[in-house]
């Protein structure tokens, strides 16, 4: 990979009725789990949906997104508070949780998402990254437990558009040395 794949890379709403091979989604899921996390607590959990019933409920419950459900899979990308947390009896993560131990698994699982993101590009995949939901209401859909936190969810296909690049800030907008 490249500087040249990063800055192709865009968010694609609009998708081909082309199925995306397993092969490319084993290569995807893999480039996640080399990615890089905080004690090497690998706190990552991934569902494939290729389901249309349950694309659609993910769909509707991601605040009616229906362009999703051209994508023919989606990656529901999960946080997994058990990688840092051994006894989570009772532990209910929600956009209100306080807890660190939940911003640190955030934190890593968004990295292993990145490398998602990168890696179908390189691969000729197209992808959005989606996360305009509540958790309780991915969570109903998929059956998950109250201490796994759903980070996004990763629409994935052929791409069936070619969105021009969106303004990015200069490096003298957002760096600085040394100090603030």
């Amino acid at each position: 990979m490249s500087i040249k794949e990063i800055e192709s890379r865009r968010s694609v709403r609009k998708y081909c009725a082309q199925e995306v091979e397993q092969e490319k989604i084993l290569r995807l899921l893999e480039s996640a789990r080399l990615a890089p996390s905080g004690s090497n607590t690998q706190p990552w959990q991934f569902i494939i949906v290729r389901s249309p019933e349950t694309k659609a409920r993910l769909a509707a419950a991601d605040h009616g997104q229906t362009w999703m459900l051209s994508a023919p899979v989606f990656i529901v990308c999960i946080a997994d508070l058990c990688s840092r947390v051994k006894d989570t009896a009772g532990i209910r993560l929600d956009e209100q949780s306080p807890d660190e131990e939940l911003k640190q698994i955030i934190r890593d699982t968004a990295i292993a998402m990145e490398h998602i993101l990168l890696e179908a590009q390189t691969q000729g995949l197209s992808t959005c990254w989606t996360a305009w939901f509540q958790q309780e209401d991915v969570r109903s859909v998929l059956h998950l437990p109250g201490d796994k936190y759903v980070c996004g969810i990763i629409t994935v296909g052929y791409g069936d558009e070619a969105p021009e690049p969106r303004p990015r800030k200069v490096l003298e907008d957002i760096v600085r040395y040394e100090t603030w």
